[in-house]
């Protein structure tokens, strides 16, 4: 199961302003994730050809582009061996299922469960006990998928680092390569379908931002774009944060079922949902969604204000 894409991430300063903002967060990052600041001739030493505006990059070499799906995947099958380990291991008998239905509403679950967490993305916010209850954001987002024809020899480089800028660049070969992402507000388009003219808008959007960074990338051959629809947390002193908690109230039922969001991760979720996901489920089994941060469950208060 191929999990890991490429590893290494390349950021490429493309203004002043956001000049300043990566060299703070390179003398604040972790040390588990080193960040190497150099200037466009060793940036071309790891992609030949790249155009870095103000001579500054940021190099991640152990940053790693996912396989989103597969990492899912894994992460599930990761479960049954911890359920298993644990069943045999003095700490009392636990299975785990995998259920495959579909719902109209979340009503249907009552009856079944002493708790329901609800972290279905963008979808959570077309559920009938949730329209409009929930300060998310949707926003559509295609992805192109680009290849380089065998005949042209100026392939990306074998250990060559993804890139991120305006628009990123996610690596899956010496031939292939996806470019992302457009952002459409508001839309409730969740298809992974594009149509024609869906992807031509998306190119001509996604190419220029590219091509300033990587100029090489109009020597590459459009193939197919995928689309999605994302849920993004509102804005707030703290930034933009998930939206997590208990939703009884919101839901108003009388069942002893208790109903949870955990939602609006946004594009840092890869980093923390490990984290966010362990103090639900204290949450959960407590029922008390104060052993989650404050700050992630101040929206409530917002809404029922």
């Amino acid at each position: 199961m191929l999990m890991v894409y490429f590893r290494g991430i390349l950021r490429p300063a493309i203004s002043l302003k956001n000049l300043m903002v990566l060299k703070e967060n390179a003398r604040n990052g972790l040390d588990s994730c080193r960040i190497e600041t150099i200037d466009e001739v060793s940036a071309r030493d790891l992609v030949p050809e790249l155009c870095v505006p103000l001579n500054t990059a940021f190099y991640m070499p152990q940053a790693v582009n996912i396989n989103s799906q597969r990492y899912l995947e894994a992460l599930f099958i990761a479960c049954e061996n911890l359920t298993k380990e644990t069943s045999t291991s003095g700490f009392g008998h636990k299975e785990l299922y995998l259920q495959k239905k579909s719902i109209n509403k979340l009503r249907e679950l009552e009856g079944t469960y002493d708790a329901v967490i609800v972290c279905l993305g963008a979808k959570m916010v077309m559920l009938p006990e949730l329209t409009g209850k929930l300060p998310l954001r949707t926003c559509r987002g295609v992805v192109a998928h680009f290849q380089l024809h065998d005949d042209i020899s100026n392939a990306y480089p074998g250990l060559g680092p993804s890139i991120l800028s305006d628009a990123w660049l996610a690596i899956r070969g010496p031939r292939s390569l996806y470019m992302g992402s457009t952002w459409e507000w508001k839309s409730t388009n969740s298809s992974p379908e594009v149509s024609e003219e869906e992807s031509s808008r998306a190119v001509a959007e996604l190419l220029p931002k590219v091509s300033a960074i990587y100029p090489s990338i109009k020597e590459w051959s459009f193939i197919r774009a995928r689309g999605g629809l994302r849920a993004m947390p509102p804005l707030n002193p703290h930034g933009s944060l998930p939206l997590m908690g208990c939703i009884d109230e919101i839901i108003r039922h009388n069942s002893s079922c208790k109903y949870w969001v955990f939602g609006g991760l946004g594009s840092r979720g890869l980093l923390y949902h490990g984290w966010l996901g362990k103090l639900t489920a204290q949450a959960v089994l407590t029922c008390n969604d104060e052993l989650i941060p404050s700050e992630l469950t101040s929206w409530k208060k917002i809404m029922n204000s």
